[in-house]
């Protein structure tokens, strides 16, 4: 979870880099909080169509800011320029290619979007 509240207390940092196990634990404990909150919306009868509920949809908006912020500083450590969070808007193609660079490796040392991030546990 410290993950997690690294990327939200860096909740509009659009500099920087963040380091892939920082991503994906953010990524994954999204998933994990939006499921259940999907759940719950169903449970108590306040989904809307699309499985999305008052709960989720809350969630959602906000975490939004930290989502495109760490997936910018994502990108800085693959050394791209937020600009590339843009294939966004192509479906699937740009998703695929975003979720190849999100994958691959931190570029070594320093680059042109600040130091390598520090690893914590």
């Amino acid at each position: 979870m410290d993950w997690y509240f690294k990327v939200l207390g860096n909740y509009a940092t659009f500099h920087g880099r963040a380091h892939k196990r920082e991503f994906w634990m953010f990524v994954l404990v999204n998933i994990i909080l939006s499921g259940v909150l999907m759940v719950v919306d169903h449970i108590l009868g306040w989904h809307f169509d699309g499985g999305f509920g008052p709960l989720s949809l809350i969630y959602t908006l906000l975490v939004l800011v930290p989502s495109l912020a760490v997936q910018v500083r994502r990108l800085h450590d693959t050394n791209r320029r937020g600009r590339w969070l843009l294939l966004l808007l192509l479906p699937v193609l740009g998703w695929l290619m975003l979720l190849a660079f999100y994958s691959q490796r931190s570029t070594p040392g320093e680059n042109r979007f600040g130091p390598q991030p520090k690893v914590f546990p």
